[in-house]
């Protein structure tokens, strides 16, 4: 079937409960690159260094990390719609408080508590829009990356606009837009039957017991490393417009949702995931080494061009993750996610740290010699690695929606 197909079970044609998830999945998504655009209008606002302000990604994704362990077992218990509502609900508080904010200390804080929402919503979606959806996971899985691409985009863009009055207000206007999409899913979307087995907290961490997992995990924490120093530590290196910044990174959005859903895919089926994992690495490292020691438009250039290796390697490290193991796909993914989301939050406080302590450069270097490290870790442990997902023409059950954020 193609998922693209307007008639029944199409990507077009499906319930209302589906759309609904989808646009709060945008909307959540989009809360990740919000804060871009505004990072130095922020520390200006507040009074405060950018190493203080890129503590707003270390919480968030911190809090993230950990809730990896819990987003499971409490959606084994009380149900995926409960658990959706319950995610949107902190958000809204969250991200409202956050916009109250007096100190950077009190907002770092309020972005604690809206990671926790954010862990709960978006690790919940995936599996939803699945259950609900007509026609098979094809259609729903599409839809759901088309929704991490849209957000992931438009995040940045929503960021400038609000921002550019005040820093405060992008986050007044992710409360409203999580509060729609609260009243949405409260409307159009009916309780899903709960798992058949509950899940608990240690099923993740028993997961990577399994070799080929816990490599997935290992270069993924090295990747995301390189990754959020791009995304968390690079405004504050161009130094732009909340308006110009946003374009960038918009411009970065949108190369990581075509590759991540077009591109990537075709790659996998010439040359096999394991090649295209590794060279992307290798090209994201030297990407990060140009936007470092380049001049400001060879950043800006590097910057955009980085979505498109960031696309890649999302979508290719679903594929390891989630087809190397035995595990159930929500327990690999839980697990796996867990190790990686640490690096999430380890770059935002140390690429800034390491600018204080040495230059701007070095920050870069660093990440550079992370992907690589990402890269290395692919090759020794190819054979740990090599599975289903290393086939000439490797499954795609769940797209880089559930490895950026979801379960």
């Amino acid at each position: 079937m193609d998922p693209f197909d307007a008639g029944a079970g199409g990507l077009l044609k499906q319930p209302k409960s589906v759309w609904a998830t989808a646009g709060a999945s945008v909307v959540a998504f989009m809360g990740i690159g919000l804060v871009d655009p505004i990072l130095p209008s922020i520390a200006q606002g507040l009074d405060a260094t950018a190493s203080q302000v890129s503590l707003l990604f270390t919480s968030y994704f911190l809090i993230t990390a950990v809730a990896m362990l819990v987003t499971g077992f409490v959606s084994s218990r009380i149900g995926g719609r409960r658990t959706l509502l319950l995610g949107l609900a902190f958000v809204v508080v969250f991200a409202g408080l956050a916009g109250t904010s007096g100190s950077v200390g009190e907002l770092v804080g309020f972005r604690a508590g809206w990671g926790l929402g954010n862990a709960l919503f978006v690790s919940t979606a995936l599996a939803v829009i699945v259950g609900a959806a007509a026609g098979g996971s094809a259609a729903a899985i599409l839809l759901y990356e088309s929704a991490l691409g849209l957000g992931m985009a438009c995040g940045p863009l929503l960021g400038a606009l609000l921002g550019d009055a005040s820093w405060r207000y992008p986050f007044f206007g992710t409360a409203f837009l999580m509060a729609v999409g609260f009243l949405c899913i409260t409307v159009f979307l009916k309780e899903q039957p709960k798992p058949a087995r509950k899940t608990s907290l240690l099923d993740p961490i028993k997961a990577l017991g399994h070799g080929g997992l816990a490599s997935a995990a290992v270069s993924a924490f090295f990747y995301n490393y390189t990754f959020f120093t791009v995304l968390a530590f690079t405004p504050f290196v161009l130094n732009m417009s909340p308006y110009r910044s946003g374009a960038v990174f918009f411009a970065w959005g949108v190369l990581l949702a075509v590759f991540s859903v077009i591109v990537a895919p075709l790659l996998q089926k010439r040359f096999g995931s394991l090649k295209v994992l590794g060279g992307s690495l290798v090209l994201l490292a030297a990407d990060v080494l140009v936007l470092g020691y380049g001049s400001h438009t060879a950043a800006v250039v590097c910057t955009i061009l980085s979505g498109a290796f960031i696309g890649v390697n999302n979508t290719v490290y679903t594929e390891l993750a989630l087809g190397v193991s035995d595990a159930p796909r929500p327990v690999a993914s839980a697990g796996y996610n867990f190790v990686r989301w640490f690096a999430a939050a380890a770059a935002p406080f140390f690429a800034p740290k390491i600018e204080e302590w040495t230059d701007v450069h070095v920050p870069f270097v660093v990440a550079a010699l992370t992907a690589v490290a990402g890269a290395a870790v692919v090759v020794v442990r190819r054979k740990a690695l090599t599975g289903e997902t290393e086939e000439p023409e490797p499954k795609h059950a769940t797209g880089d929606s559930v490895t950026v954020f979801a379960n």
